[in-house]
């Protein structure tokens, strides 16, 4: 716990499904000594049901919606780090929400790290709609140039996570001590 990082809003993790939001989170919050919130399993307590079975009852439109308040309310809450669904930044009102409120930090992924990750799992809606490869090869192509709309970027490569999670913390590091440089200590850390 020898990161001396003072976070000054909630860390806000985007990317694709198998980028390792959720297992870098969890690390990254322990070593700041904050508290870590996986946006998808609030959306599944909040709802009384898995992410699937909101698919399959209402939709992708209603789940949207219920994303987008649920991460409202917890960038609301004291600084944590928060992990997001997939496509979570891909809509407009989360993703100005996630600007003002928070620091944005994409895990990057290749395409064949993803396939890989995601191979053994099938709980992802998305994925279960066809071949997993040419839907991630897909959503690529629509989401990389808006995640790439995020404060922070960082590679998830194919390496232990801790290395991630090392790169995390030093691009975090030096995002804090620019914005300390380029705005007043007044603005710092606070909405804008």
């Amino acid at each position: 716990m020898g990161d001396r990082i003072v976070l000054p809003r909630t860390l806000v993790l985007v990317g694709l499904m198998g980028a390792g939001k959720t297992s870098v989170g969890r690390r990254i919050a322990h070593r700041l000594g904050l508290g870590f919130v996986d946006a998808d399993a609030e959306i599944e307590a909040a709802a009384g049901c898995t992410i699937a079975e909101i698919f399959a009852r209402h939709g992708e439109t209603a789940f949207r919606d219920g994303e987008r308040r649920v991460i409202q309310r917890l960038l609301e809450e004291p600084a944590h780090v928060l992990a997001t669904g997939g496509g979570a930044f891909m809509d407009p009102a989360t993703r100005a929400c996630i600007r003002a409120r928070g620091i944005s930090l994409w895990l990057r992924a290749e395409l064949e790290v993803l396939v890989r990750r995601v191979a053994r799992r099938t709980h992802r809606p998305l994925l279960n709609q066809g071949d997993p490869k040419e839907i991630l090869t897909r959503l690529m192509a629509i989401r990389y140039p808006v995640y790439a709309e995020a404060d922070i970027v960082v590679d998830s490569l194919d390496a232990p996570t801790e290395n991630t999670v090392d790169r995390c913390m030093t691009a975090l590091s030096e995002y804090l001590a620019h914005r300390a440089v380029s705005c007043p200590p007044a603005v710092v850390g606070s909405p804008t």
